[in-house]
């Protein structure tokens, strides 16, 4: 049985929950005081360990005047603390020859760090520090408010990255989820420091931090180190304090359209970029196997219908595929290609036809066994290394609120059948259909 993941640990703040897991490895989860969750998987035989720090926050949270600052933190939490510039935390990571980064979601952030078994308690007294102490210092600010508007031009260069935003815009509108993750120019220009150092005070707090490890890790001595970098940093670590509630599938937020989008953006391009799709699963909907396993058929590899009929019968397309993003209360699902301007209208043509053909005619016994051998193999490929064991941890946590053994997921994709794949992809197909391109198409 998956290790379910309460809120609170059974009994007081310090108590624990503990599985095996694939391998030899060993899981531990404990509540620390204030409320903070502590997971870590042991990896027997392993010399170096990531270790990440979680906040239940991304860009959907961001109330008006806010949008940016999510992304905003993610580079100013580098930028320097009351005890270390910015320096000082990048050469504790070079000089032991770490790694060190952090990435910024719609629904939550993490901040993390690969090193040497041996190194970990310097990460996390550098990440702890960074969380719970930064300066968000006026000038340092205005200089990173330069870099990320760099990086959006950067992305907004890709017609791939621009399409990918504006079809998660036209399918979930106004919804939260439907704005971009690092923010937009104008938003960025226009949040101030105080905008930003709000956000900041406001969530990240002992409640809702969640630190996972990997690797060559003591749980124990682990959580005596976060205890001290979080007490050093000022952070309120009362003993009877709860953790915040996950966020669950019912804190529904309303604007998502009603009807199908068609968005259309004039790009002088040598290829177009189209993708037709719409809603999808929530994250902890049951049937994410199945759509794991659709998404394979469809559009998931070489031998996929999309490939094969888009690409390699009619050499429409170098690049197409399916994908698919779940979230507390919506999802996307979506199916892509880049293809010539001249071509788009028979390239869109294709993809409908061969996710309606799906949903009308199922798949075939070779194409369930297939799938299901890809996702398994990719299951287990993705699990050796430790910063995929140690993101696994975090989302069981922060999303799921159960984490299951590599056995058990190996499991669940392998019962998927035939007729739960074309029951979804019905179901899927018969929801509002949006269509985004991009291209030289006119204004």
């Amino acid at each position: 049985m998956p290790l379910d993941l309460p809120l609170v640990a059974p009994g007081q703040p310090g108590s624990e929950l503990t599985a095996g897991q694939d391998g030899g490895a060993h899981v531990r989860r404990s509540v620390l005081p204030g409320g903070v969750r502590v997971l870590t998987e042991h990896m027997p035989g392993l010399r170096s360990a990531t270790v990440g720090a979680w906040v239940g926050v991304g860009s959907r949270d961001e109330s008006d005047g806010h949008h940016g600052s999510t992304h905003f933190l993610e580079h100013l939490l580098f930028k320097g603390t009351t005890r270390r510039t910015a320096m000082d935390i990048a050469e504790a990571f070079d000089e032991v020859g770490g790694e060190a980064n952090a990435a910024t979601g719609k629904e939550h952030t993490c901040y993390y760090a690969r090193v040497l078994d041996t190194d970990l308690p310097m990460a996390v007294d550098v990440i702890a520090d960074m969380v719970t102490s930064a300066r968000l210092d006026v000038d340092e600010l205005e200089t990173e408010r330069g870099v990320i508007l760099e990086e959006l031009a950067m992305n907004d260069d890709d017609p791939s990255d621009v399409v990918h935003e504006q079809f998660a815009t036209a399918v979930l509108g106004a919804h939260p989820l439907g704005r971009p993750i690092g923010g937009t120019p104008d938003t960025i220009r226009a949040v101030p420091r105080s905008a930003v150092w709000e956000h900041y005070r406001e969530h990240y707090r002992s409640a809702g931090l969640v630190v996972t490890a990997a690797g060559g890790v003591d749980h124990d001595a682990l959580c005596k180190q976060v205890a001290t970098a979080l007490a050093d940093g000022g952070w309120d670590l009362t003993p009877d304090a709860t953790p915040l509630g996950r966020r669950g599938a019912d804190d529904v937020e309303g604007g998502i359209p009603t009807a199908g989008v068609e968005m259309t953006t004039h790009r002088v391009t040598e290829q177009a970029n189209v993708i037709v799709g719409g809603t999808g699963l929530t994250a902890t909907d049951p049937r994410r196997f199945t759509l794991s396993v659709l998404n394979a058929v469809l559009g998931g590899g070489m031998s996929s219908r999309l490939f094969q009929e888009i690409r390699e019968k009619r050499g429409l397309a170098y690049s197409t595929y399916s994908f698919a993003s779940g979230h507390a209360d919506t999802g996307i699902f979506g199916v892509y290609a880049g293809c010539a301007p001249g071509k788009v209208d028979q390239v869109t043509e294709l993809l409908v036809s061969e996710w309606e053909r799906l949903a009308d005619s199922g798949i075939t016994d070779g194409e369930l066994r297939r799938s299901i051998g890809q996702l398994s193999g990719g299951l287990v490929l993705g699990m050796e290394d430790t910063g995929s064991r140690m993101n696994r941890l975090g989302k069981a946590e922060l999303v799921l609120g159960e984490l299951m053994s590599l056995d058990e997921t190996l499991e669940a994709v392998q019962s998927v059948t035939a007729a739960g794949v074309q029951e979804l992809a019905a179901e899927l197909a018969s929801r509002p259909r949006s269509f985004v391109r991009i291209g030289p198409f006119g204004d």
